[in-house]
């Protein structure tokens, strides 16, 4: 195969998988009624004058299922990261005992875990219509290569249907992150 057609080929892919990545850091945050340590990825805490993420700063454990506990490392930062947590948009008051804090996650209402599910469909969607966008740019630019003369008519139609393979696997694995995410939401 023609060498900028590879390179196209490769971008193609290359994007395909950071829209999933994209999409599964997106559901890590999303809360399903579980403690999930990922909720707080995007949490930072002032440590020594730098913004630094608590996982950074502090063992972060489950504990039976439906409660964070956070130690710090440095006792000082205690009371940093109750705040930090209080101020982000997590959703979940956190305890603290003076030796660590404790996030208790809530048991989802019915009517919670529909609109968090509409709400990961709705994520899921909109990954799929970035990868449609992505298939586009992909055929737009092989067109190109086959108006400018560089790829004849048969190696442009085995291209296009390596991209259009290439995103009917990536949208294969959005539908999966999506009925996974949804499946773990549903179940109480």
């Amino acid at each position: 195969m023609i060498e900028q057609v590879e390179e196209i080929l490769l971008t193609l892919e290359d994007k395909l998988t950071k829209t999933l990545n994209v999409l599964k850091d997106e559901y890590a945050a999303v809360r399903a009624g579980r403690a999930n340590p990922h909720i707080l990825d995007k949490v930072t805490v002032d440590y020594y004058g730098t913004a630094t993420p608590i996982s950074q700063t502090a063992n972060i454990s489950v504990q039976e299922g439906r409660c964070l506990v956070i130690s710090p490392w440095d006792g000082s930062l205690l009371k940093a990261i109750e705040k930090a947590i209080q101020v982000s948009n997590v959703g979940i008051t956190p305890t603290n005992d003076g030796k660590v804090i404790r996030l208790v996650f809530p048991q989802l209402t019915e009517e919670r875990r529909k609109e968090l599910s509409k709400q990961v469909k709705k994520m899921g969607e909109d990954a799929k219509v970035s990868e449609r966008n992505v298939r586009r740019e992909a055929m737009e630019a092989l067109k190109k290569l086959k108006n400018d003369k560089v790829i004849s008519e048969d190696e442009s139609a085995a291209a296009e249907k390596e991209v259009e393979k290439y995103v009917a696997d990536g949208i294969a694995q959005v539908d999966a992150a999506v009925a996974a995410k949804d499946k773990e939401i549903m179940t109480v």
